[in-house]
């Protein structure tokens, strides 16, 4: 994984802090008086990087309660922003590392522990989530910056070694979507995507109230138990099966396949699954047809990708490879 183009948060940074410290003090006492939900941080303009400050110290607990954190337990946190999360966070494991984007936010976090016995716990990362470089770590909480959700689940999911659970906040319908079941509206390509890799459950939902400033959409909060060990699937087989199939999520399996487009990629696939296998090519080879009697033949041809489970959409993937068609 590439480094984040920032480096560690460390004592070296501490006159900074001081002076983003003293700037920021007089803000801070009118942050506190008056000000309406929605608008702008006083403090620091967190809406660019979709960060929306947790302020409700209710949820934040029950947040780190639905972790089940161990003494010996050492937790990622994505976007500690002021470190509201952070500082319940560091009462009950060994050690946080805490990425953030904002270096303000991080000399805002420092400051909160300087000088107390938590500040031998935490490690803050300045930098993208996206492109650090993570640690090992045992539990992942977030209260994640919308802009990054997708990356930040599949990111994780990737991560080795596997971390016990993650909790993690997002925008409601993200959270609906990650949690979707077969047959309801929101089941999708995302839905399939991480429930083959992990168990996931609702945990909450935080209203936008909660937050300062307060995001223009409610939020809820996840828990995510990767599977240990992993299924020995592909992703991007099986990514790319769901890419296919979901672009049309209410069309029947055969029409979806028939689209512009499709059979062309799939034959370009096979091609080069042949050659790889040192396999003949057939030059009167129909595609079409061959596909058509992968869909016939696994008795998915009149489905809808709406109504596919996670075992349905696995059978015709493995259907698909049987003859020697690649999504990847």
């Amino acid at each position: 994984m590439p480094r984040a183009t920032s480096g560690r948060f460390s004592r070296t940074h501490q006159s900074s802090i001081k002076s983003a410290a003293a700037s920021s003090s007089s803000k801070n006492h009118n942050a506190n008086e008056g000000t309406s939900a929605g608008v702008r941080n006083p403090i620091f303009n967190t809406e660019r990087f979709g960060q929306h400050i947790l302020k409700n110290p209710q949820i934040a607990q029950t947040i780190v309660d639905k972790a089940n954190l161990r003494p010996t337990d050492k937790v990622l946190e994505v976007g500690p922003g002021t470190g509201n999360l952070t500082v319940k966070i560091l009462e009950k494991a060994k050690n946080v590392t805490a990425v953030e984007m904002d270096p303000r936010m991080a000399a805002e976090l420092t400051k909160r522990v300087q000088g107390k016995p938590e500040q031998r716990k935490l490690d803050i990362i300045i930098g993208d989530f996206v492109k650090a470089d993570l640690p090992y770590f045992d539990v992942c909480i977030s209260n994640t910056p919308y802009q990054i959700s997708s990356p930040l689940v599949f990111r994780l999911l990737s991560h080795r070694p596997i971390f016990r659970v993650a909790v993690l906040m997002f925008q409601r319908e993200f959270a609906m979507r990650l949690v979707a079941r077969p047959g309801t509206e929101l089941w999708s390509r995302l839905s399939a995507n991480v429930q083959l890799y992990s168990k996931v459950d609702l945990v909450m939902h935080v209203g936008k109230n909660n937050f300062r400033p307060a995001p223009q959409v409610e939020s809820s909060v996840v828990r995510l138990v990767p599977l240990d060990p992993p299924p020995p699937i592909k992703f991007e087989e099986f990514d790319g099966l769901g890419r296919i199939i979901f672009s049309r999520r209410n069309k029947m399996v055969h029409a979806t396949f028939m689209a512009k487009g499709v059979i062309e990629m799939l034959e370009q696939n096979w091609r080069t699954w042949c050659s790889t296998q040192n396999k003949m090519i057939d030059a009167d080879t129909n595609m079409k047809a061959k596909v058509e009697e992968v869909l016939s033949s696994s008795g998915y041809s009149e489905q809808r990708a709406a109504k596919m489970t996670l075992d349905d959409l696995l059978k015709l993937l493995s259907a698909f490879h049987d003859e020697g068609i690649h999504f990847a």
